[in-house]
């Protein structure tokens, strides 16, 4: 029995995806009757350089897997040119009915040897990046009544990691924006939901070990190909997720996750105030048990999925 096409007739731009997991979502959105405007600049893994070549090869295997796409390189960190992207989605398909944004670089660093260079140039591709292009869309979304956003977000932010703060800043922001941008939008018909994808992939490569990364995890991690975050992406695109708003789900090989959302979890009133001496002597012992222990994403997700 073939499989539902559930993106029939629809119209999506993936940004970063001419490689990765940017590369397999968009095809796999094509699989299912999507037209796609793949985005890729084609930099390196700092997101320096440009290269049509990635976004073309994806463009051509859609085609010879007879369906429809369009290449585009331009950055996402630039407001115009995410402007044309969503005018080229538009123009060549004649609607535009989800954004994928995938694009990203890393610049790791230890935080105390960060540059502000480092810093900024991941905060502008992973989260001014998603602003742009989710903000080129939302006119033709808000027109049309319809529309969707998935975010790439990171453990490297829901938990934490070694050396990226850069990384793991822009990834929470991106959290934020999702869950904004859901309530904003909403009353258009419009769902944003995020996905933290753990999958070995030319940007992970990069990542120094920094012995924090047992061998064997290392290896098992390298078996989580990036096709495995492409079925989530199309099913939250599709009408089967009509009622998947503003979510953090995750997918590491063949498990899929839902992240907790910050909510208060203890409380303490006192009619007349605080003082810092009050807060040690009475808020602190029964607020510690509580705490979130320093953990790092590989203590946390500690398992090697199969």
């Amino acid at each position: 029995m073939s499989e539902e096409k559930l993106m029939d007739g629809r119209v999506v731009l993936v940004t970063g995806a001419g490689r990765g997991i940017g590369r397999g979502i968009a095809k796999l959105m094509a699989a299912h009757g999507a037209r796609v405007v793949v985005n890729d600049l084609g930099g390196d893994e700092r997101g320096d350089g440009i290269d049509k070549g990635p976004a073309a090869e994806v463009v051509d295997e859609i085609a010879a897997a007879g369906g429809e796409a369009v290449a585009n390189t331009d950055s996402v960190t630039d407001w115009d040119a995410a402007q044309r992207m969503v005018a080229q989605a538009v123009e060549t398909f004649g609607r535009l009915d989800c954004v994928v944004n995938n694009a990203g670089n890393l610049r790791d660093r230890i935080f105390h040897k960060m540059s502000e260079e480092e810093f900024d140039g991941v905060i502008a591709v992973h989260l001014k990046g998603a602003f742009n292009v989710s903000r080129a869309a939302a006119p033709v979304f808000r027109e049309r009544n319809a529309g969707n956003y998935i975010h790439m977000t990171s453990t490297a932010g829901l938990i934490g990691n070694f050396g990226q703060v850069n990384y793991g800043a822009a990834k929470m922001g991106i959290i934020g924006l999702s869950k904004n941008i859901a309530l904003d939008m909403q009353r258009y018909g419009v769902r944003s939901n995020c996905i933290a994808p753990s999958a070995w992939s030319r940007l992970i490569g990069t990542i120094p070990t920094g012995g924090h990364m047992e061998p064997e995890r290392l290896e098992g991690y390298k078996r989580m190909t990036p096709d495995k975050i492409a079925p989530l992406a199309v099913f939250l695109a599709s009408d089967a997720a009509e009622g998947v708003n503003a979510q953090v789900l995750g997918v590491r090989n063949n498990e899929i996750f839902l992240y907790s959302q910050p909510r208060p979890i203890r409380s303490m009133h006192n009619a007349s105030g605080w003082t810092p001496q009050t807060i040690k002597e009475r808020v602190l012992p029964v607020f510690e048990s509580g705490f979130n222990p320093l953990d790092h994403s590989g203590a946390v997700i500690s398992w090697i999925s199969e």
